[in-house]
């Protein structure tokens, strides 16, 4: 049996949920009809998917040929985004899908191509590093990358410092087509006037990416290290 989210765990807050899934926008009244629930004990539950934003309150759903109802309208609730996401989502293997596509018709050439374009939009803000500002260019990378779900951050260490990436949000992809990450880290060794190191990959089962950055610049054409299990 697959384990519920903590986040649904419950069965008359999954059953709220998925009938705020179904249903929505609806009234806790009309939930508790459904549920067997008392309104009062439906909205309880409502209160708190609420609370953290899994639920929201919305203009009910409008019906063609319904006139104005007298008094005051009843509150409706439907599920947020960010609710709808604990329901699942096919999104990791349409992507995964839609690059292998790129592949087939374009090659490997046609897949790089991709990754580069889609890294040089993400850090398209970020200027190259003049002389002395390697660290700040560095952060500036990080900031970039965080606002685009990296949750990234800068460390020192030793006689570099290394941008850290706490989450990829395309990791499953980069899994199948480490283009993705051999683009980034190529954008990074452009941005900074430096030869990057990549230390470990999120993409490669690591729970975080670690690029290491020399602080003593030297030739912007440094060669990258290849993955292991880089394709043709």
């Amino acid at each position: 049996m697959t384990e519920q989210p903590r986040s649904i765990s419950g069965d008359t807050r999954r059953e709220v949920m998925s009938l705020l899934l179904k249903l929505g926008p609806v009234t806790a009244s009309e939930l508790g009809e459904s549920l067997g629930l008392s309104a009062a004990g439906v909205r309880r539950h409502l209160d708190k998917l609420v609370d953290e934003n899994y639920a929201e309150t919305c203009e009910p759903r409008a019906v063609a040929g319904a006139g104005a109802s007298r008094g005051r309208p009843a509150k409706h609730y439907q599920l947020t985004d960010d609710g709808r996401e604990l329901f699942g989502s096919s999104y990791d293997s349409l992507a995964v899908e839609a690059v292998e596509l790129i592949r087939q018709i374009g090659g490997p050439e046609a897949v790089r191509a991709f990754a580069r374009g889609r890294i040089d939009k993400i850090l398209a803000g970020v200027a190259e590093a003049s002389d002395g500002d390697v660290e700040d260019t560095a952060r500036r990378l990080a900031e970039v990358l965080d606002a685009h779900g990296y949750a990234a951050s800068v460390t020192k260490a030793g006689a570099g410092i290394q941008i850290c990436q706490h989450h990829c949000p395309v990791a499953s992809v980069a899994a199948e087509h480490p283009e993705l990450c051999e683009a980034e880290h190529e954008a990074i060794s452009h941005l900074v006037g430096s030869h990057v190191q990549p230390l470990a990959l999120i993409a490669d089962g690591n729970g975080i990416c670690t690029t290491n950055i020399p602080l003593a610049p030297i030739n912007r054409a440094g060669a990258l290290p290849e993955r292991s299990g880089e394709r043709d």
